[in-house]
């Protein structure tokens, strides 16, 4: 079972190398977290005040061989005056051969710090599967002992903390993804970099440009062993409480961790759209196109998400000046 396990690890890296780049060690990534505070903090929790599901589709590098893609469903509840918010998130990201379902439950206490300003504190517990289907390789020496016949799958814990500061002109954010479960997989003989610690660094603030237009410039920094720092730089413009438009830059840096200075270079650019259709219904979609060595390939990303509030409310949101 160890050695069957081990070979999971090795072609998963295999995968991520071929399609990842940069990124493959890292969680998925999406680049309309900035209207689902969850996807990065479960601090977040309740901070709309409104029960509210979101579900998003990300599918990334079109028609490249293995291309990831990632779906998500999310619910984001609160309590006692919002004070308390609860949370549900359902993951499942496929990459190759490769597939990684997660399943949380969050939890987040809410401290009133001022006048307009407020500290939750969050938890996501859950657990993750790790799948591989060995149907799915086309190795060049048949009968390979090193490949899984079939599907092999394994389950972790899982254990995501948070910090999400926000007032009526600004809002911070720091999380930590992964803190457990990475024990239960080296016993058995495996080591997924995918699961090992992820920091989430988030900031951003709201400038209103005028009565019907406001600007919301933020950024997002992740970190993990073994992979560059990323970062995304985002600017956002709303219209009319209705309309959000904008744009990302999503590149890497050599901060911390020694790594190839080819995995250093700039990445992608990503042009989002937002909009109220109806009082309780948000529509988003966001393209991504790459700036490395796939740009000439034409493997580009799409993401699409629906929103819907699920109890009547104007257009005009409580907290809808940052996610």
């Amino acid at each position: 079972m160890k050695r069957t396990l081990k070979s999971i690890g090795i072609l998963s890296l295999v995968a991520m190398l071929a399609t990842g780049g940069a990124f493959g060690q890292q969680l998925p990534q999406f680049s309309q977290y900035i209207f689902n505070g969850l996807h990065v903090n479960p601090g977040y929790a309740g901070y709309k005040g409104e029960p509210y599901l979101q579900s998003t589709y990300r599918s990334q590098w079109i028609d490249f061989p293995g291309a990831p893609e990632t779906f998500t469903v999310t619910a984001d509840l609160s309590a006692n005056e919002g004070t308390m918010g609860f949370g549900f998130s359902l993951l499942s990201d496929q990459l190759g051969p490769a597939r990684t379902t997660t399943g949380l439950l969050t939890y987040a206490y809410r401290i009133q710090t001022g006048r307009k300003s407020f500290l939750g504190l969050g938890a996501s517990v859950g657990v993750s599967e790790y799948m591989i289907d060995g149907a799915l390789f086309d190795p060049n020496d048949q009968g390979d002992v090193l490949i899984p016949e079939g599907r092999v799958n394994m389950f972790t814990p899982n254990l995501n903390t948070g910090l999400f500061f926000h007032n009526d002109k600004f809002y911070a954010g720091f999380s930590v993804y992964n803190m457990i479960g990475k024990n239960s997989l080296e016993q058995e003989d495996i080591a997924l970099a995918y699961h090992d610690f992820h920091y989430y660094l988030t900031a951003g603030a709201m400038l209103n440009l005028s009565d019907n237009v406001g600007f919301k410039p933020s950024f997002l920094i992740r970190q993990v062993k073994g992979a560059p720092t990323n970062y995304d730089i985002n600017g956002m413009f709303l219209f009319f409480e209705r309309l959000w438009v904008g744009a990302s830059y999503r590149s890497n840096m050599k901060l911390w961790t020694e790594v190839d200075q080819d995995l250093t270079s700039r990445n992608a650019v990503a042009a989002i759209i937002e909009v109220f259709a109806t009082d309780r219904l948000r529509l988003g979609y966001a393209y991504d196109q790459s700036l490395n060595v796939l740009q000439d390939y034409r493997h580009n990303s799409h993401e699409l998400s629906v929103g819907f509030y699920m109890i009547p409310r104007t257009a005009k949101m409580k907290n809808q000046r940052w996610f």
